[in-house]
């Protein structure tokens, strides 16, 4: 707005106060006061040392910090404060522009026509600083606190003014000169299931309230806008919560069409995908140039409660940054970055309020609201999952190898498993979830073990085949897993139908002729062989069976003093329980005394039926 229209909108009617000025938001339907973040507000106020009393609520899209700032305007005005302007600072001009506005208005000294805006925007703000007269100043949705020094409402010499920014940025200049930040959250989980419920009872939609309105709103992550749009959807269309989970919760459903515009009702004006990831286009112009989108890309496949910042310095996510940076103003850029940019782009995020960077949250520093990382899968296009799939399980391979924290890999492994799915098997990820099985194993989970294993051996059934080693290896944990949970007629029934015929299960696993993992193959048999000597005895014919394989597999990885051991018992049982004359004794007897000596080519060709 130029000076020309500024003079021209202006009213030359005398000044009637109380005055307000600007916009003020209406409160939404069923506002929550929140009294917790209220006090955090409140006590940033009353502890603060300068005269002028500025609290800057800081968080991510759709938390409410607009609410909250327009219920301490309209307290104000029903308080008797004499002025209260609400002020758009997404743009440095509107925010000139409405300071100029505001001298005219107020008649305010050295607001004379023909100056620039400039000059009226500071004789306003001249006129803030010397007044009795009380007031508050709202600067809603700022964007570049940088911009923004030279125009923030000065000291109050009598003590009568206060200003209440929002902003999504988390900036130094957004602190300090008399300003305090009020880090803003989502809702508490108390907060979230009141408001469901009172704007549902104020629609006269008290039938659409069930059992899983609780989870419905974590289901939401407690974010108030995404609690608007649902409330507003399901009043639309007659949803219950019940329903409207389920909906939620599908892999085909999409936040624009569950969240969608038209059903805001409360003026937000936008789609709640676009309102979390506002701020992204512009992060991506921001040095390190080209950074902010394959950054937030890849964090949107990990677990929304964090992942460890050590992530962001290994080769697997620097190599995936420098491949696909965003296009860069000059050829430098496209050299490979450092662990210092890839950090860098974390922090970049943290600044623009699209994720939370914070060293001192440990293994879990690097967070993100599951709703935005939602919205980042769905707006990535098909063509470049498969990548970022792979660089996350390669990350968190890394990860691993360094000894961080299994509880957070584990919960990290779970999201990128939901999101992947059997995209996490094309890239050879799935070693990941058997890291995350074995874990479970060794803490003791033994419940918990079964019902994950059971979802692995499925997968790998379903995908690589019933026989495919890596199913073998799937199903030989599921069967140790029903052991541990004191399921022994299930695991010993499993280890049946896989090793019933020995000769073709290892062929199977490729111990006849073909390549295999000696070490899989060699677990596999060692199970195998505790579960029958458990169930059926040292001696029984199929456990002396599966002790003859396994000597076998020890000669074959190098391990002949183990082989020789296991023939030995072998031939001991078979001795005792058969006698020395009997033919299999004196089979093994044969072998064990050509395994001792040089003719080892004849024992094995003997051995394997070759």
């Amino acid at each position: 707005m130029d000076h020309l229209t500024i003079t021209q909108a202006v009213s030359q009617e005398p000044v009637q106060w109380p005055l307000r000025l600007g916009s003020v938001p209406a409160l939404a339907s069923a506002f929550q006061q929140r009294p917790e973040v209220r006090d955090a507000i409140d006590q940033a106020a009353a502890g603060h040392t300068a005269v002028v009393l500025t609290q800057v609520l800081s968080g991510g899209g759709g938390v409410g910090k607009t609410q909250l700032a327009s219920a301490y305007a309209h307290q104000a005005l029903t308080s008797g404060v004499d002025l209260v302007v609400w002020v758009d600072a997404s743009e440095t001009d509107q925010v000139i522009a409405r300071y100029a506005v505001a001298a005219h208005i107020l008649d305010v000294p050295n607001a004379l026509a023909g100056q620039t805006g400039e000059q009226d925007a500071r004789a306003f703000l001249q006129w803030l600083a010397t007044t009795k007269r009380s007031w508050l100043v709202i600067l809603d949705d700022i964007t570049d606190p940088d911009a923004m020094l030279s125009w923030w409402p000065p000291s109050s010499a009598w003590g009568s003014g206060r200003v209440v920014a929002t902003t999504r940025r988390q900036d130094a200049a957004l602190s300090g000169s008399g300003r305090a930040v009020v880090d803003v959250d989502t809702y508490s989980s108390q907060e979230a299931d009141t408001y469901l419920r009172a704007r549902l009872r104020s629609a006269r939609a008290e039938h659409l309230l069930d059992a899983q309105t609780e989870p419905l709103a974590a289901a939401l992550g407690y974010l108030p806008l995404a609690l608007s749009h649902a409330a507003a959807y399901m009043i639309n269309e007659d949803v219950p919560c019940a329903d409207y989970l389920l909906r939620f919760n599908s892999s085909a459903a999409k936040l624009d069409d569950l969240l969608p515009r038209h059903a805001d009702t409360e003026g937000y004006g936008r789609h709640v995908a676009t309102a979390l990831l506002l701020s992204l286009d512009v992060a991506q112009t921001c040095e390190p140039v080209g950074l902010a989108i394959p950054a937030l890309r890849l964090a949107a496949v990990l677990d929304p409660a964090g992942h460890p910042r050590e992530l962001w310095g290994g080769k697997t996510v620097i190599n995936y940054l420098t491949v696909h940076r965003g296009p860069t103003p000059s050829p430098e850029c496209h050299t490979p970055i450092s662990s210092t940019q890839a950090k860098a782009a974390l922090r970049l995020l943290h600044r623009y309020g699209l994720l939370t960077d914070d060293a001192q949250a440990g293994f879990r520093a690097v967070k993100l609201h599951a709703l935005t990382a939602r919205a980042v899968r769905e707006h990535t296009p098909s063509g470049e999952q498969r990548e970022i799939v792979r660089t996350a399980a390669d990350a968190l391979t890394e990860l691993w190898h360094k000894g961080v924290e299994r509880a957070v890999l584990h919960t990290n492994v779970d999201s990128l498993n939901d999101f992947a799915g059997d995209l996490l098997w094309e890239v050879e990820g799935q070693h990941l979830l058997r890291w995350v099985g074995h874990s479970l194993r060794a803490r003791g989970l033994a419940t918990a073990a079964v019902p994950y294993w059971q979802r692995v051996s499925d997968t790998s059934e379903r995908l690589l085949g019933r026989t495919d080693r890596k199913t073998l290896m799937a199903r030989r944990e599921l069967a140790i897993a029903y052991l541990g949970a004191g399921r022994a007629k299930e695991a010993f029934a499993m280890f049946q139908e896989d090793y019933a015929h020995d000769a073709e299960a290892l062929a199977h696993v490729g111990l006849s002729r073909q390549a295999v993992d000696a070490t899989d193959l060699l677990g596999l048999l060692e199970d195998t062989l505790a579960v029958r000597e458990r169930f059926l005895g040292p001696t029984d014919p199929t456990t002396l069976s599966c002790r003859v394989k396994l000597s076998i597999a020890y000669w074959k990885a190098g391990k002949q003093s183990q082989a020789i051991s296991m023939l030995s018992q072998v031939l001991k049982y078979q001795n005792e329980e058969l006698g020395v004359h009997h033919p299999d004794s004196m089979a093994t007897a044969l072998r064990l005394h050509e395994l001792r000596g040089e003719s080892k080519g004849r024992w094995w060709k003997a051995s394997t039926g070759s």
